[in-house]
């Protein structure tokens, strides 16, 4: 069993989820410098330092409460590269509901491992964590992350119009989400 195999949270076929740990920085911050990364987010990369200060804070955040977030590197199993990242954030506690994150590194894009990553994230999130509901919210212009959830069944549940703005711009946003009982019969039917 290789370390991060033994640190894991969830995995598939191609992909190991667990916890950052420091010696990752190197690798995210190559990858989440970027700034076609923040494309779709409504906001410019931090600086360095600030980067720095938002990983550390991560690395060992709890999970418990609204606005924990509980963010994972995806390791492909092949060579231990990090694919990028992909996260559970407690949206509300009392209705057992979180948001889902993912982040590609672009090198490693176009592969398949966001939708991967976050179908184990989803499985995480309602197996372990006992969420009764799972959403996305994205910009309407990202078709790459809309396929993403497109691809894993989510249901579109909005089109927010101009809700959000970024340097003068105004932005559209999708939210999808799936329940635990949807994602059950999903998963029992990819099984089969």
């Amino acid at each position: 069993m290789t370390s991060n195999e033994a640190k894991s949270l969830a995995s598939t076929e191609r992909l190991i989820l667990r916890r950052f740990v420091p010696e990752d920085f190197k690798a995210y911050s190559a990858y989440r410098s970027l700034p076609e990364i923040y494309r779709f987010l409504y906001r410019d990369p931090p600086s360095p330092e600030v980067m720095r200060e938002r990983f550390d804070l991560n690395l060992n955040s709890p999970f418990a409460e609204d606005g924990d977030t509980l963010l994972c590197a995806a390791i492909r199993r092949e060579d231990d590269a990090l694919v990028g990242d992909v996260s559970l954030t407690f949206a509300n506690k009392a209705a057992l509901q979180a948001e889902l994150g993912y982040t590609s590194n672009p090198a490693y894009a176009r592969k398949g491992y966001a939708t991967e990553a976050a179908q184990a994230m989803i499985t995480l999130g309602f197996e372990k964590f006992g969420f009764h509901r799972i959403f996305a919210r994205l910009d309407a212009k990202n078709a790459g992350s809309i396929g993403v959830v497109e691809r894993l069944g989510l249901r579109r549940e909005a089109l927010l119009i101009e809700n959000d703005r970024f340097n003068g711009i105004w932005g559209d946003e999708c939210v999808y989400a799936v329940l635990r009982r949807e994602w059950a019969a999903r998963v029992s039917n990819w099984t089969r």
